[in-house]
């Protein structure tokens, strides 16, 4: 799909063309950013020069002058700027461009991006009616600029710089990963882009490179006090009792989401904060039962949710994808239950990896479900075999002959629902960040309500993360018999308990595992993450197949 490109091309967008076609169609094209500790550095080098000061001279009037981010277009070259710096001496002006760091030990001494940034800003300024003949670039490291010479030379790279650039975005296609290149280290986007891991997929690579973080920093907010409210101040997120009493405080940056379980309030100033910052709020019944998320601007990426409708009305492909889903699910069961029941019949066992192979192999989306119903049932048959609550913490009414729901009827059924709607609420985010819709589904046919492709994603970690957390709380004595409310409307958690749960949830998120097709190791959040941005590189013909993540 060719994208539109619009008249006027930010200067800003031709440096990352000449640093990295991909980033800059991830950056231009899809809508895509992040943040990581050099982007903040360099918006901090950047204070200065990014608060407007002085006033510009008119075209050939010889006043000095210094001026600081000067916003200038030129509709006849087709690019916009706003340059760090405008100093006039004697009719002439030079533009200055504000970097972190230190001068590369290269001839010159100035990158070849920032050469054609300082070049474009130039041509914005002749076009405008002043003269320049040079540019410099500030190095903040070590507080000395340099020169850059616009000459006739660099003047030809730039317009032909920019005129690859609006090939690039009208083609319709992103450019190829870079090669093992040092760039992708220190790249804010190399999770979004994944340059090793497509390239591995593509057979071009032997090697994959870990060079995202293997742990989000930032973590997530849960509120269960009922009748507790969450308000802001000075980016600080304030979490008060209803009678006013401080209960928490956590500073915004330090938040990757908010969740809110049952009669919480979050105040209006609270969510535009949220929203700003790109934090997703989830809302849950008292139960747990999760109703949805309120996030900020979803606009990024709109060619990548155009591939995804358009692939999601393709029978061959939504079945190809579901195969997966499904084959991958009931062979992460099975490996499960193996590994945490010493007696697991083997019947169950023999019959999981029997409907594995038919899964992956199935004529229709109805003769999976039909598969996946059975492999469900033989599972739960075993279930309990998994559950040896410690004697000497109390006796927990092991209760469990299978899986029932909406209302959950006994306390193990009332964990895993809990569990589920935590894993279905984490990856509605992951795809929700990774630019796809998530309620445009694959297998799980759109339904008002609910978040189809997340629960399609998440159908391969429902027993390696939820189940296996469901498992660890009963085992470890985390919740006993007493931690659990029951009525005609069905078993629930009390608070206490909960927060318990969660803590033991968020364990698992955190807990590093090694990926079984990159081998390094991350969070299993992480690996949301990566398998979104998996699934999105083969919507949009990256790949061939979306990499089913099947533990070892």
């Amino acid at each position: 799909m060719a994208a539109d490109v619009p008249d006027l091309v930010p200067v800003r967008m031709l440096n990352e063309f000449v640093y990295c076609p991909r980033l800059f169609y991830l950056e231009w094209v899809q809508g895509e950013w992040a943040d990581n500790a050099l982007t903040e550095d360099g918006r901090f080098v950047h204070r200065r020069a990014d608060a407007a000061g002085g006033s510009v001279a008119a075209p050939g009037e010889e006043r000095d002058f210094k001026a600081r981010s000067v916003a200038a277009s030129a509709p006849g070259l087709g690019l916009s700027t706003r340059i760090d710096v405008i100093e006039g001496e004697g009719g002439r002006v030079s533009p200055i461009e504000y970097k972190r760091g230190s001068p590369p030990d290269i001839p010159g001494r100035v990158w070849e991006p920032e050469k054609v940034q300082l070049c474009a800003q130039a041509l914005v300024l002749r076009e405008n009616g002043y003269t320049v003949e040079r540019g410099f670039v500030y190095f903040a490291g070590t507080r000395e600029r340099v020169e850059v010479v616009i000459d006739e030379a660099l003047e030809e790279r730039t317009r032909a710089a920019l005129a690859e650039l609006r090939a690039c975005a009208a083609g319709g296609t992103i450019p190829p990963p870079l090669t093992n290149s040092p760039k992708c280290a220190g790249c804010s986007l190399n999770l979004l882009c994944l340059p090793d891991e497509v390239r591995f997929l593509q057979k071009e690579t032997e090697e994959v490179r870990l060079l995202h973080p293997a742990r989000d920093d930032a973590v997530p907010l849960y509120l269960q006090k009922q009748g507790a409210r969450l308000g802001v101040s000075n980016d600080v997120l304030q979490v008060r009792d209803s009678d006013g009493t401080k209960l928490e405080e956590v500073r915004l940056g330090d938040v990757s989401q908010v969740n809110v379980l049952g009669n919480v309030g979050v105040t209006t100033q609270a969510l535009r904060a949220l929203c700003g910052a790109g934090v997703p709020v989830s809302f849950f019944s008292y139960g747990g039962w999760f109703y949805g998320r309120l996030e900020g601007a979803f606009g990024k990426n709109v060619e990548l949710r155009r591939a995804q409708f358009r692939k999601a009305d393709d029978p061959a492909v939504a079945l190809r994808l579901a195969r997966r889903f499904v084959a991958a699910k009931l062979a992460n069961t099975r490996t499960f239950l193996r590994r945490n029941h010493e007696g697991a019949p083997r019947a169950v066992l023999d019959g999981l990896e029997e409907l594995r192979d038919k899964a992956a192999s199935a004529e229709s989306v109805e003769s999976l479900l039909g598969i996946e119903g059975a492999g469900a049932r033989a599972y739960f048959s075993a279930f309990g075999g998994m559950l040896r609550p410690p004697k000497d913490r109390g006796l927990f009414e092991l209760d469990f002959e299978g899986r029932n729901r909406r209302p959950p009827t006994d306390p193990v059924n009332s964990l895993l629902s809990f569990c589920y709607a935590m894993l279905t609420k984490d990856w509605t985010i992951a795809v929700a960040n990774a630019g796809l819709d998530p309620h445009l589904g694959f297998y799980h046919r759109p339904r008002y309500g609910r978040p189809s492709l997340a629960l399609d994603l998440m159908e391969e970690f429902r027993p390696i993360v939820a189940d296996s957390v469901v498992v660890s709380v009963i085992n470890g004595g985390i919740v006993q018999a007493d931690d659990f409310t029951r009525s005609s409307l069905g078993v629930a958690l009390k608070p206490p308990a909960r927060k318990r749960v969660v803590e033991a949830y968020e364990r698992r998120m955190d807990q590093l595992v090694t990926h079984p097709v990159f081998d390094y190791r991350i969070s299993y959040r992480r690996v949301l993450e990566v398998q979104a941005r998996l699934l999105g590189r083969f919507l949009l013909g990256e790949l061939e197949e979306y990499p089913s993540f099947l533990t070892r």
